[in-house]
């Protein structure tokens, strides 16, 4: 009798379910669309946009191409109705809680379930979560209609007594750029543009936004760690820990103190640091819920252990603004990013994984996400997480001052708490900012002009509310993340643009002060400076749907965004460079002109470190095919700016100027560790003969810049637009012109080539008799070159690699800017 109730028990234990996990769909089937007065419903992709939508259909035309843009504007003043249909089975239905997550909703939109109004959504950058368990069914219908944003803009407007700066969209929370920017399209997108998720589930459900690893303690023996679950279940409940894969920390019980705190620890800790600096390691942190052996539910995080700092010091000069990551100061070195899609359902993972490659091919550590975007998808913080590259993320304001009713206010607030609990894992991100040159607008733009006192102490004391107050209190209630209240800190017009805070110098470009101002007015941190150019040809042919490369046509011109543009290329491309006559050759010379531009004032950035400690440029990439600001245009293509960045942002950095006739060397160390080595500087005409030369052996202190070398030129004798300087540190190396490239007198001979076919593409070998100034070389056929808009020494051969998965390569062509000089 013993036995037998031994072995009914055993039996009755073994038979418990081993899990009670919740359950997860995805709704992303069936969906149907179609806007609110027509009868007709056409099939619908979720997440998507209407824009999409309709484009699939052949509804529209596609508004990349040519002015097509103008004729799709109907479709944001229209409202927009999507439906879809699921069924659950009466197993699932027996759940205790469900709830309909809407991780993005754009952006009026009032969400049906089964004929029942269940959401008044107002904002596309929060997470929308609804219980719905009594309204389930069997079978059931999801339906949300969407309103256009125009008609919440005017009601917002009505009831302001006041005109805010920059119209309409500030009433809005959704992508500022959609309505319009001086290098992007007038898209505004409505639709389900992230994921819709039904959950159930009986006692325990983890979420990821409200899972966050808190570091304690953080040193090379120990981290010291807790994991907060904000959805602490129950005292009941025993919790394991695992690191890597491996048991690091179990709980039968939580300690009384600990309610909702999963302590553990890891010893000898792995960091995380950006990738010049070391490895960017990842721990893969997972916690486990159970009720004796039945798991509850699970959750994982990838983590990266570091410590993340902003250094803003009030020194003798003004006050300092630099990152350190693990108590080391870094030099920030990179670009503004701003949404690689209009539509962002268009942006896959292989589109993340290519872009920020190249990020950090280009030697970058840093990208700003600018806050006229929008907070990104988790596959882009996971790939900078992996990749090593810092995050400053803007809040998403830009450009603009913003409402202060309450209604306003807590909106904001609330998706200030969704994103700041749903980022703050990600070890990449170093900074929030609150907003992007609109404290600089105010106080510079001429937004205050016409208003009375009482009206422009209203709109300054909304602005400190959300910015100073509100968005600096809910970082730090959430994350260990740095604040920041606005880029710049001061606009270019104030003299302490250059000594406190970052920068945004704009002085080129918009005023027209030549590129040699960079040079001199250098600021402790640099976030935004930049100058535009034209996209490749393969962008220019799409624009126009024709082979020609034509720059001139009305559907060409309407992908130039700033009313401008096209004559500020021109000025500054007269003032340095010759203005070619043919478009094909047009358009290289303006890549040209901006990486001139932009580099000399990364280098002079650079050189002038630790007074200045960052260097980010406006901009990486496009949103659509324009002419713009960007190094790599809207299909991905390299222009000369990135391949000469790459130069400029190398971890070592021989960099040269003349200063009153000195000639002045500079090494730059970004490492952590002393460089020694040889340095060798040779003046070389274009031929190839040396005119003087020199060689010591030097040293240099890590994260350091420093000049290495000066030479008196006026003790030399020698035609300064026939010689070049040659400079080698160890494997680095530089080129220095003593005038501007319109004024070098540069000689005409053939580049000779030989083309061999490797494994991943095809093996270039260039040389010539001559000096080749900037070869650009060129294909029709898809795939990327190693290097491009290069200067050949003479009588030296360079292997240049091509990265293609075709197997013949006959069409390579190459352009070289000695042919322009004459």
């Amino acid at each position: 009798m013993r036995y037998s109730l031994l072995l009914l028990i055993i039996i009755c234990f073994s038979c418990q379910p081993k899990h009670d996990l919740p359950t997860t769909i995805n709704l992303n089937e069936n969906w149907l669309f179609k806007k609110v007065t027509d009868t007709v419903w056409h099939s619908a992709t979720v997440p998507g946009n209407v824009f999409s939508d309709l484009l699939h259909h052949q509804l529209i035309e596609d508004p990349f191409i040519s002015n097509n843009e103008e004729k799709v504007q109907w479709v944001s003043e229209a409202d927009w109705e999507y439906k879809t249909t699921f069924s659950l089975s009466e197993d699932l239905l027996e759940k205790k809680h469900f709830e309909l997550n809407f991780e993005g909703l754009d952006t009026y939109a009032s969400v049906y379930l089964n004929d029942s109004l269940i959401l008044k959504a107002n904002n596309a950058f929060r997470k929308w979560e609804v219980d719905v368990k009594s309204l389930l069914k069997l079978k059931n219908e999801l339906r949300l209609v969407f309103e256009s944003t125009s008609k919440y803009e005017a009601e917002a407007q009505e009831k302001l007594p006041y005109e805010l700066p920059e119209g309409e969209r500030v009433f809005t929370r959704k992508a500022q750029f959609q309505y319009g920017w001086d290098w992007g399209p007038k898209l505004n997108t409505s639709g389900v543009w992230r994921p819709i998720k039904l959950v159930g589930w009986n006692d325990v459900y983890l979420k990821k936004e409200n899972t966050y690893v808190v570091q304690k303690q953080l040193n090379d023996s120990l981290a010291d760690l807790n994991i907060s679950l904000e959805d602490y279940p129950s005292t009941e409940y025993s919790y394991e820990v695992y690191v890597n894969g491996n048991l690091n920390q179990s709980y039968e019980r939580l300690p009384s103190d600990m309610t909702g705190l999963v302590s553990f620890q890891i010893k000898n800790p792995k960091l995380w640091w950006p990738h010049n600096l070391g490895e960017p390691y990842l721990y893969d942190i997972k916690v486990v819920v159970k009720d004796g052996r039945k798991i509850l539910d699970s959750i994982s995080v990838k983590k990266g252990l570091r410590t993340v700092e902003l250094v803003t010091e009030k020194d003798s000069i003004g006050e300092s603004f630099y990152f350190k990551v693990n108590g080391v100061p870094v030099y920030a070195k990179g670009a503004n990013y701003i949404p690689q899609h209009s539509f962002q359902n268009e942006v896959k993972q292989e589109d993340y994984k290519r872009l920020l490659n190249d990020v950090v091919d280009a030697n970058m550590n840093m990208l700003r996400v600018w806050g006229g975007g929008i907070y990104e998808d988790d596959k882009f913080y996971d790939l900078c997480d992996e990749k090593g590259i810092l995050v400053w993320q803007d809040f998403m304001f830009a450009c603009a001052m913003y409402p202060g009713d309450d209604e306003f206010r807590m909106n904001v607030i609330n998706e200030a708490l969704d994103n700041l609990k749903r980022l703050r894992n990600h070890s990449s991100i170093a900074l929030w900012c609150g907003n992007n040159e609109s404290s600089e607008g105010w106080n510079r733009w001429g937004w205050q002009a016409n208003r009375s006192k009482e009206e422009k102490e209203e709109i300054w004391e909304n602005y400190k509310y959300l910015f100073d107050r509100a968005l600096r209190i809910s970082v730090g209630s959430k994350t260990d993340i740095p604040y920041w209240q606005t880029s710049p800190k001061y606009g270019r017009g104030n003299p302490l643009y250059k000594s406190e805070g970052d920068a945004h110098d704009w002085w080129i470009w918009h005023d027209g002060y030549p590129f040699e101002h960079l040079e001199e007015n250098v600021p402790r941190f640099m976030s935004e400076f930049g100058f535009q150019s034209f996209p490749s040809y393969e962008v220019i042919r799409f624009i126009n749907q024709k082979d020609s490369i034509d720059i001139t046509s009305e559907g060409f011109k309407n992908h130039q965004k700033h009313s401008r543009g096209f004559q500020i290329i021109e000025t500054y491309m007269q003032c340095d460079f010759p203005e070619p006559d043919s478009a094909e050759d047009y358009v290289y010379m303006s890549q040209l002109l901006q990486a001139y531009g932009i580099t000399k004032g990364i280098e002079a950035q650079r050189r002038a470190k630790p007074y200045t400690m960052g260097s980010l440029y406006w901009q990486l990439n496009d949103c659509w095919p324009a002419v713009s600001w960007s190094s790599i245009d809207y299909f991905g293509n390299w222009k000369a700016l990135h391949y000469k960045a790459k130069r400029s942002f190398e971890d070592v950095l021989v960099s040269s100027k003349v200063e009153n006739d000195i000639l002045k060397t500079w090494i730059v160390n970004d490492k952590l560790d002393e460089i020694t080595g040889q340095l060798t500087l040779k003046l070389m005409n274009f031929s190839g003969e040396i005119i003087w030369s020199n060689e010591e052996q030097i040293s240099v202190e890590p994260l350091s810049s420093e000049v290495k070398f000066q030479l008196d030129l006026k003790k030399l004798d020698f035609n300064k637009d026939e010689t070049i300087l040659v400079s080698t540190f160890n494997d680095e190396s530089s080129l220095f012109y003593f005038v501007k490239p319109k004024d070098l007198k540069l000689q005409q001979a053939e580049i000779q080539k030989t083309v061999t076919k490797t494994n991943d593409g095809f093996s270039i070998e260039l040389s010539s008799s001559t000096l080749q100034k900037d070869v650009f070389l060129f294909s029709d056929t898809e795939g990327h070159f190693s290097d491009n808009f290069f200067d050949l020494l003479p009588n030296q051969s360079k292997i240049i690699q091509f990265n293609t998965q075709t197997q013949t390569f006959d069409d390579l062509q190459i352009k070289t800017f000695n042919t322009f000089i004459r």
